[in-house]
Parts: C-alpha cells; sequence; structure tokens
C-alpha cells in the first residue's frame, strides 16, 4: 500500500504560483513513478505531468502545462512536487497526486494509488 496526502492548493490570481506537495507513505517511495493529474467540474480527468523512478528522474508534462508546471521529487523526503507557475483561470481544477510502478500507467490514467485530492483555483 501507498499513502498519498497532497497540500498546497488554495485561492490565487491570474498569474500567480503555488506549489503543490505530495507527501507519500507506505512502500518503497523511490521505486515508484509519481504524477499529477487535476480534474476540473463538469470535466474530464487530465493527465498533468509524471516523474519517473529511475533514470534521475525522466519527466513528461501535457503540453497544456509544459513551460509553466514542473514537476520534481525528493525520495529522501518521500514527496513529489508540482510547481505551478503562470497560473491561469483554466488551471482551476482538483489535482490529485498519483503513484504506480510504472510511468506508462500514469500517463494513461490508470495508476494504482491516488490522492484525495487538493483544490487549486485561479481567479481572472
Amino acid at each position: 500500500q501507498v499513502q498519498l496526502v497532497e497540500s498546497g492548493g488554495g485561492l490565487v490570481q491570474a498569474g500567480d504560483s503555488l506549489r503543490l506537495s505530495c507527501a507519500a507513505s507506505g512502500r518503497t517511495f523511490s521505486r515508484y513513478a509519481m504524477g499529477w493529474f487535476r480534474q476540473a467540474p463538469g470535466k474530464e480527468r487530465e493527465f498533468v505531468a509524471t516523474i519517473s523512478w529511475s533514470g534521475g528522474g525522466t519527466t513528461y508534462h501535457a503540453d497544456s502545462v509544459k513551460g509553466r508546471f514542473t514537476i520534481s521529487r525528493d525520495n529522501a523526503k518521500n514527496t513529489v512536487y508540482l510547481q505551478m507557475n503562470s497560473l491561469k483561470p483554466e488551471d482551476t481544477a482538483v489535482y490529485y497526486c498519483v503513484a504506480d510502478p510504472l510511468t506508462i500507467t500514469i500517463v494513461g490514467g490508470t495508476s494504482e494509488y491516488w490522492g484525495q485530492g487538493t483544490q487549486v483555483t485561479v481567479s481572472s
């Protein structure tokens, strides 16, 4: 089992920055790929970013956030981060942290473990 707890969400204005954190506990964190998804009201869940557990932490970001959001991880702290800059109203959503042994599973939206989510609201 892997437990994931997100934090760092909130209400900000367009153009502001936020950093989300996801603390993981349970099985060996460093052996899991990690990622972020988001879901806006009335919309389908959307992949945001993922980072591998090997190879120095290879990252992949969705086109909608590329250049604005950055995923990173600190294996010593069992934590994954999502730095969000230049936020837009369309970034408003509940953001979920996910974990899975395989990066491809994360990108496909079928991660084994999901957090409870943290709300991010961006006002115009």
